[in-house]
């Protein structure tokens, strides 16, 4: 028989070797994170750009988040994890504080590295060293922390992001002040993770409960479901660095929402922010949901800068 026709077994997660975080060098430290800035000077700096392509569209997407928020409607950013990994939390956490930014909504790996900038002040591991030698996101102190906000999703019936949020702040996490599931968490901003199964390291221990997880992300999906009824009446969507799962993810809460509330007229203005131009937020973020029922935006630059900018030119624009 040959080896390809052999039925596979399961490997046992049980007899994988871990380590502790005290041994592993961080890429990401907050002594490196990015500080918001007054709105002073924006204005000033928005109106010297030419009033062509990207500049104009910009000045056009800061004034529609400005009037949707002005009417009460919802300013909701979905984010990448590497929005955290490059230091934007600070400047996120100003945005949510101000009431400009009402929610937010993450990959899976946005809650792991969350939870070890508020526990430890550092995040990122070196990649392709941890690969060869199988070290790769075996720190075992982050699975336990993951594992036991799991827990908590699971014991009250909650989300998987507030599950997050309260567990840091309960635990009175060192750095909690600067995790942003922490607080949403404490100003009771709906903040929402979607997993994918086997996408993040936690999947590699054997404390990761899959069940749980997905049940709690599951809740999630629903709650953004609800934001999102209330989006797609003129509210504002932000797609920061995430090329896939929520693209997809927003897609589809989009449709429950507009299931659920076929009598009502759709209202919607959306933007991407990432590195270059992927095809699913192209389609799912910025083209389809907002066909004939409102604008949707591209924007191509890096997120340390173009976060940076984003904020300063809201701020501006909102008197801060």
């Amino acid at each position: 028989m040959s080896q390809s026709s052999k039925k596979s077994v399961p490997v046992d997660l049980t007899r994988v070797s871990t380590y502790s975080i005290a041994k592993r060098k961080n890429k990401t430290s907050i002594e490196s994170f990015g500080e918001p800035l007054g709105g002073d000077g924006a204005s000033r700096f928005l109106e010297s750009l030419p009033k062509f392509l990207k500049a104009a569209d910009f000045k056009e997407f800061i004034d529609l988040v400005y009037e949707s928020r002005s009417q009460g409607k919802p300013f909701h950013l979905c984010l990448g994890a590497h929005t955290i990994k490059v230091g934007l939390s600070p400047i996120l956490i100003d945005l949510m504080k101000l009431e400009i930014v009402t929610g937010l909504s993450f990959n899976g790996a946005g809650l792991i590295h969350d939870l070890e900038l508020a526990f430890w002040g550092g995040t990122s591991e070196d990649v392709q060293a941890g690969l060869s030698d199988g070290s790769f996101g075996m720190v075992k102190e982050t699975s336990r922390h993951y594992a036991a906000a799991t827990r908590v999703a699971s014991e009250e019936g909650i989300g998987f992001g507030e599950a997050g949020g309260k567990y840091i702040n309960r635990e009175k996490a060192e750095y909690r002040e600067l995790s942003v599931f922490a607080t949403a968490a404490s100003l009771e901003l709906p903040i929402t993770v979607h997993v994918g199964i086997g996408t993040d390291i936690v999947a590699q221990h054997p404390d990761f409960d899959a069940a749980a997880v997905a049940a709690a992300s599951h809740l999630d999906f629903r709650i953004l479901s609800e934001i999102c009824m209330r989006l797609d009446q003129g509210g504002t969507l932000a797609n920061i660095g995430s090329a896939v799962i929520l693209p997809e993810v927003f897609l589809k809460a989009l449709t429950v929402a507009r299931n659920l509330q076929p009598q009502k007229k759709s209202r919607l203005t959306t933007a991407n922010f990432d590195m270059i131009t992927h095809y699913r937020p192209t389609e799912n973020i910025v083209s389809r949901p907002t066909y004939r029922v409102g604008r949707g935006f591209n924007f191509v630059g890096h997120h340390e800068i173009m976060v940076p900018l984003l904020a300063w030119a809201l701020k501006s624009r909102f008197g801060y």
